[in-house]
């Protein structure tokens, strides 16, 4: 082995791209869409594509496996990757688009472009974008991706089939982060399951990045590993924080929260996220949980405005504890 070779072999693969799906039968999670997939690719005739949904759900691995069973070995020379939120303006649409658009090719009937985050794209651009898409529609599909179908203009809407994917459930994730556990011959707890389950919320990149980072040390991947490395609060202290509040214990929960801020270095916005998601988990009665499902959203605005998050999340305790 030459010492390229075993400086190549001393470095730590990303294990998201090392197990990332290459085919339609490795998607795991969106078995309905792969199906409806499946049926385009082997006609040979798909549409203009919009994929909606949350992150890290298998929106680009669908397109990336879309490429690869029509174009095989070949795929990356008919598959044009763009993200939009790097390049949000006309000129990426005027310029790169079209000049990957306009390129000759031969032995295929069209070429591919995928624009990820799509929604990120100015309206200037977006209507750049569906001109273009009239302009090239004999010989480019475009697949767009977005967390938020609202953000894409109607016109572009209209032009393609949407396929709106769902945040991925705790079995796939589970399926998939116990497989690439035992290929990596990691110990993972049941506890430490859960865990990962908890921190991704629905997104494999997030479950298998933390799988990763909580493994690098070469210990057993356990509950205290994920919550630790993925910095992220365990369920029962953002109940106990919420709980206090509500209990009246302003004094006690702002506490709580800044234990979570400073010594766990947890960040407003994720607290705020986790509050969001575990609302319903609280065991609170239908009143208690519209009363904080009502403060979340008031100091969620306020915090994407720009104000301050520990006065945002201060407040939104008060506001609990200040009820009767």
């Amino acid at each position: 082995m030459s010492e390229a070779d075993n400086a190549g072999a001393g470095r730590e693969e990303i294990w998201l791209e090392q197990y990332r799906p290459e085919s339609f039968s490795d998607i795991v999670g969106q078995e309905s869409i792969v199906e409806r997939l499946e049926s385009y690719v082997t006609r040979d005739d798909i549409p203009n594509m919009l994929f909606a949904g949350p992150a890290g759900v298998g929106k680009t691995t669908s397109a990336v496996a879309i490429a690869k069973e029509l174009y095989g070995a070949d795929w990356e020379e008919h598959f044009l990757e763009l993200n939009a939120s790097d390049e949000r303006g006309i000129d990426v649409v005027r310029d790169r688009i079209k000049s990957f658009a306009r390129t000759s090719f031969g032995g295929v009937n069209y070429r591919i472009i995928f624009l990820d985050e799509a929604d990120a794209l100015t309206s200037d651009a977006q209507s750049a974008l569906r001109r273009t898409m009239e302009q090239f529609s004999n010989n480019v599909r475009f697949i767009l991706s977005c967390n938020y179908s609202s953000q894409i203009i109607d016109p572009i809407q209209s032009r393609c089939t949407v396929f709106r994917f769902s945040p991925l459930s705790d079995e796939a994730i589970e399926r998939q982060v116990r497989r690439i556990a035992d290929d990596q011959e990691i110990e993972l707890t049941d506890d430490g399951m859960e865990a990962l389950i908890y921190v991704a919320g629905g997104d494999m990149r997030a479950a298998i990045n933390g799988l990763q980072a909580a493994a690098v040390t070469g210990g057993v991947v356990d509950e205290e590993a994920v919550f630790e490395i993925t910095s992220t609060a365990r369920p029962e202290d953002i109940e106990e924080m919420v709980t206090l509040a509500l209990d009246g214990d302003f004094t006690a929960s702002r506490t709580q929260l800044d234990r979570l801020l400073t010594e766990e270095g947890i960040a407003g916005g994720d607290i705020i996220d986790q509050l969001h998601r575990s609302v319903w988990e609280f065991g609170l009665d239908d009143e208690a949980a519209v009363r904080v499902l009502d403060r979340i959203g008031e100091a969620d605005y306020r915090i994407t405005e720009g104000a301050n998050e520990r006065i945002q999340l201060e407040a939104l305790l008060a506001s609990l504890a200040l009820e009767d």
